[in-house]
């Protein structure tokens, strides 16, 4: 199972994820926020995106992470959002580098 051992913000624009199968990954902070995959800001039937990309602030930062049990990371945003959980799976997916077990199967 993929999983974080260490993340870490770099200032205010950056998260950077180090992975248990050795992959570091670098986030956007701003995307990760525009990628938020809960019910408010992705329709849960269609999977269409509600989020308004206009009314997410360009400085937006994340003011506390916490961990979600084994298998995700919740953020809370300096816009007031509380409610994305961002799965290890999908976080790793928004990296753009694939584990060894997706490379495998995908």
């Amino acid at each position: 199972m993929i999983a974080p051992t260490s993340i870490q913000r770099k200032g205010h624009s950056t998260l950077a994820v180090s992975w248990n199968d050795g992959v570091d990954s670098e986030y956007d902070v701003r995307q990760l926020r525009l990628n938020c995959p809960c019910a408010a800001c992705v329709n849960e039937w269609t999977g269409e995106k509600m989020l308004d990309s206009g009314k997410v602030p360009e400085d937006i930062r994340p003011i506390r992470l916490f961990s979600v049990g084994r298998y995700a990371m919740g953020i809370e945003w300096s816009d007031g959002h509380t409610t994305g959980i961002f799965a290890y799976d999908y976080l790793r997916r928004l990296s753009g580098k694939p584990s060894v077990t997706e490379s495998l199967t995908g």
